[in-house]
């Protein structure tokens, strides 16, 4: 039995929480391998070490007397928030070899995705002089392209031969390198897919992901009073909502895992007896509810086409999306009719465009009429157990009419997986709740 574990910045913000670690690691022979993030906040008003990382990065590359004396500052407050955790834990370590290299490097001006990786780095010592596994660099094992695009088939082949002979291992999350050795990251959150690669390498059993909360809820807490949580979800099922901004795990993390069908349990470091959310390829379990989850955006613009026998005309629609490829403006959804098509955009990035694209579309297809929306929100309801069950749309429509919420547009995906809702940007929160409302708490 083997089992990847990451943890998250909140489970490594401290000693304290250092130690919490050492006893979920230790409590399961099976857990071997270990990632672990850079510490975060100890406090709501803290700072995570890696955005210290970046502002000190900030400060060591511009040339004035007061920015050096910030970057001191900045240096000198990152090193005790290692030593406080070093000297918590009772460790006899040092970090002063690898501080002086941090600032050396800081000088020459190396990169922000080296500055932002030394939070891991660091955290990654630590992790191994504390459990006394071997610590290994990610910067030899994870591997990216010369356009720093990640390698997955080099990385898989590379870090399964250093694995195998490594009964047990630390290797830091979110970063690699390139060829020549320059420090490479993924996006916020990467240390979830660095877990994900390490349990495809050595054939994990299971791939634990803990962090500060109990599994992936139902709906954003923010939105819905205190949601329940979802037992298991399908790898599609996470990531329709991930896309549609779920965040309890990076939506990347995923792929690694399901091609060898490795399940993912989102775990609570600060709760270990709770059993969390299970990630699974498929799973012949009913879920509690016909849905899954809800998740959405705000912001988006819509752009309806009309044009009489529009279904008739070859490559009308291509032409139409040819223009937004065109003005470099990504499309996040894409209804159609007979005679019409609406394509969903992020606002933010249409505005600025919306002239030419406007103008590119009229030459391109000549359409009848062409309107525009905005401050529109994106709602997606998912389950599987939609699949089985009639009248799922209707519902929706019932629930939101009750709330007195205006449907500016419905779509279902022909997998029957996912049912996307337009509505106004202040109708947001009112839908999600009164979705919620239908699922889930009349069903309890």
């Amino acid at each position: 039995m083997k089992i990847v574990v990451k943890f998250g910045g909140s489970s490594l913000a401290s000693a304290e929480q250092f130690k919490k670690v050492g006893k979920i690691i230790k409590k399961d022979e099976a857990r071997k391998y270990v990632i672990p993030s850079a510490p975060g906040k100890r406090t709501p008003d803290d700072t995570k070490v890696t955005d210290l990382l970046y502002s000190c990065y900030g400060q060591a590359i511009l040339e004035e007397d007061e920015c050096e004396e910030n970057f001191e500052s900045l240096l000198a407050a990152i090193k005790k928030r290692y030593e406080e955790i070093i000297s918590g834990l009772g460790l006899t370590l040092s970090l002063d070899d690898e501080f002086r290299t941090i600032r050396e490097n800081f000088s020459k001006k190396i990169g922000r995705d080296y500055a932002a990786s030394r939070g891991e780095y660091l955290n990654g010592i630590i992790m191994a002089a504390y459990l006394g596994y071997e610590f290994i660099d990610a910067a030899e094992v994870i591997l990216f392209d010369a356009a720093g695009n990640f390698d997955a088939e080099k990385t898989d082949k590379l870090l399964s031969k250093r694995l195998a002979k490594t009964e047990r291992a630390v290797i830091p999350g979110f970063y690699g390198s390139m060829p020549g050795g320059k420090i490479k990251t993924f996006s916020r959150g990467g240390s979830d897919i660095t877990g994900s690669i390490v349990s495809k390498a050595v054939h994990a059993d299971l791939y634990e992901n803990w962090t500060d909360v109990s599994g992936f809820l139902i709906a954003d807490p923010r939105i819905v009073r205190k949601p329940k949580s979802i037992d298991v979800i399908t790898y599609r099922e996470l990531r329709e909502l991930s896309y549609m901004g779920a965040t309890v795990l990076h939506e990347d993390a995923i792929f690694p895992v399901r091609k060898e069908g490795i399940p993912i349990n989102i775990r609570n470091t600060n709760s270990p007896e709770d059993k969390g959310t299970l990630i699974v390829e498929g799973t012949c379990r009913k879920p509690r509810f016909v849905i899954t989850g809800i998740a959405g955006k705000k912001d988006f613009a819509s752009i309806t086409v009309e044009k009489a026998m529009m279904n008739s005309e070859v490559g009308f629609c291509k032409k139409v999306l040819e223009v937004f490829d065109g003005n470099d403006i990504s499309i996040e959804h894409m209804p159609s009719g007979i005679d019409t098509m609406t394509i969903f955009v992020h606002q933010d990035e249409f505005e600025e465009k919306e002239q030419k694209v406007i103008a590119g579309i009229h030459r391109a297809v000549e359409p009848d009429f062409l309107e525009l929306e905005s401050d529109l929100a994106l709602i997606a309801v998912v389950g599987r157990g939609m699949r089985a069950t009639r009248g799922t749309s209707g519902r929706i429509f019932s629930a939101l009419a009750h709330a007195n919420v205006n449907v500016k547009m419905i779509d279902q995906g022909s997998s029957e997986l996912n049912i996307i809702i337009g509505v106004r940007n202040h109708d947001f929160e009112t839908a999600v709740n009164a979705i919620y409302d239908i699922f889930v708490n009349t069903m309890i």
